[in-house]
């Protein structure tokens, strides 16, 4: 069990192999999206600053869809998840960030949870799937989904994307919510 801060993030584990420290910053970086949200009402959620439109409603959002496209769609090679395949894309590519002011709070935290749930089993199974092939270097391990061009990112390659995916946004959060209330915090 690991430490846990004074805002409820667990505290990444400082002496483990690259797959513990690297699903630790992941979760804490989740944990540090949940507390910047945590508490606040649809106008807290919905609020904005300067000429941005963005919103913490919409962070958690579309992090709910990154979580679902990375471990989900290109990990797995899985269909979209609804909401997200019954969206025209095309129409509007921004339709997770403006979708989540139409939302209530409840709405836009449920469906983050059930994405960070579904990723958390989804490299649950593709680490056990590297582990059944006696895989040494389970992170190594390719999605199943090519890009464009043909590559296919490692298991690692994701985790650091989505560690880097989060720290960026919860810079973000971290000036909206203290536009919001006031809260301050690393």
């Amino acid at each position: 069990m690991s430490a846990v801060d004074d805002h409820g993030r667990p505290e990444p584990p400082v002496a483990v192999g690259e797959l513990e420290t690297l699903v630790g910053f992941l979760e804490y970086q989740r944990s540090t999206l949940m507390w910047k949200t945590r508490g606040l009402d649809a106008t807290g959620l919905r609020h904005t600053i300067t000429a941005s439109s963005m919103t913490l409603a919409g962070l958690l959002k579309h992090l709910a869809y990154v979580e679902d496209h990375w471990f989900g769609s290109m990990l797995h090679d899985r269909p979209q998840e609804v909401p997200w395949s019954e969206v025209d894309w095309k129409v509007t590519p921004d339709w997770e960030w403006e979708s989540a002011t139409l939302e209530s709070p409840e709405v836009v935290r449920s469906q983050w949870s059930v994405s960070v749930d579904r990723a958390r089993s989804a490299l649950q199974e593709a680490l056990q799937q590297a582990r059944d092939l006696n895989d040494p270097d389970p992170l190594g391990m390719l999605a199943k989904r090519p890009w464009p061009n043909g590559e296919k990112p490692s298991v690692r390659w994701i985790l650091v994307h989505m560690i880097e995916e989060y720290a960026r946004h919860n810079g973000h959060a971290d000036l909206l919510r203290e536009d919001v209330d006031g809260e301050v915090g690393e």
